[in-house]
């Protein structure tokens, strides 16, 4: 069942998604996710709310990041300055075939990234740090983390140094294990459950106020019904899409059925036909019995003839 705007937690993609891109408080907004995550200060960084990166051609895959997040301002582990690129995503589809396509998903997000970040001819030491940010309401690996760091390093030496500035961050919400700083865990309950009551720190508090004030603006609340109606007229569009498939399996059904009856048919006929003529042949073997008798009989008649006339 759809839910009412006003029960929209930051989890769902259309809350985070209005938090983000309204004016005056989304940066603000997008700037505390990451030093809460992070725990550290952001300086300058430039934000493009549903980033879309086209498929390179019509039939290639194509992908919309929920927030992307540039900034100058990242010091490396060499101790200098470094573009970086961080993408936050929200996700609550905790089906099967989704949770298990989020490592693929992550790291074709990055593909995306990196592509569209490094200039023809630049060195790859030019290319951007990415961290994907998936922030998650239920336990992509099971091991009940709030926070799972991904990265690539060799296997056969795990403590060799090996840095290509990618990074995935998976947040679940309800996760136990691990040393989590308590405005991380805080933030991420709240998020899952965005209400007065678990804004329990200053940081949150601030956050809820905008929350409110988005749950209550009026044009937000007419392009979430904007999508409701779309998300229904597909939804109907899909129903009378599967009606009309099941009518034409139906007819095919049926056709199938009479084309079975009607060589069903024949195939009665045919055997009926094959009876008629087995039939006939036994009469006419019957009558040509009778006929050889017959001539048996006719031919002992004849030579009895001729012996009594003494021509034998």
């Amino acid at each position: 069942m759809k839910k009412k705007l006003e029960e929209l937690n930051l989890t769902d993609n259309f809350l985070f998604g209005s938090m983000v891109e309204r004016e005056g408080t989304g940066e603000e907004f997008v700037r505390t996710l990451l030093e809460v995550i992070f725990g550290r200060k952001f300086g300058d960084i430039r934000i493009v709310p549903q980033k879309v990166y086209s498929g390179t051609d019509t039939d290639l895959h194509g992908v919309r990041l929920d927030v992307y997040v540039e900034t100058d301002s990242d010091e490396g582990e060499d101790g200098l300055a470094k573009a970086s690129v961080y993408d936050v995503e929200p996700e609550q589809n905790d089906s099967k075939a989704a949770v298990k396509g989020l490592p693929m998903r992550t790291r074709f997000y990055r593909a995306k990234i990196d592509a569209a970040s490094l200039g023809s001819g630049e060195d790859y030491r030019c290319l951007k740090r990415v961290t994907v940010v998936m922030i998650v309401t239920f336990d992509p690996f099971g091991k009940d983390r709030m926070v799972y760091t991904i990265r690539n390093m060799c296997q056969e030496e795990p403590e060799l140094t090996y840095e290509d500035g990618a990074r995935t961050l998976f947040l679940y919400t309800k996760g136990k294990r691990g040393r989590t700083r308590k405005n991380l865990r805080e933030l991420l309950h709240y998020m899952e459950d965005t209400t007065e009551e678990n804004a329990v720190n200053p940081t949150l508090k601030k956050i809820h106020k905008t929350v409110e004030q988005v749950r209550h603006d009026k044009e937000v609340s007419l392009g979430y019904m904007k999508i409701f109606e779309r998300e229904e007229m597909l939804r109907e569009e899909g129903r009378d899409a599967e009606k009309a498939n099941t009518e034409r399996e139906r007819l095919r059904a049926d056709a199938a059925e009479q084309k079975a009856d009607a060589a069903e048919q024949k195939a009665d006929a045919a055997e009926q036909k094959a009876d008629a003529a087995e039939q006939r042949v036994k009469e006419a073997e019957a009558e040509n019995a009778a006929l050889m008798h017959k001539l048996q009989e006719l031919s002992q008649e004849i030579a009895n003839l001729r012996r009594q006339m003494g021509l034998a």
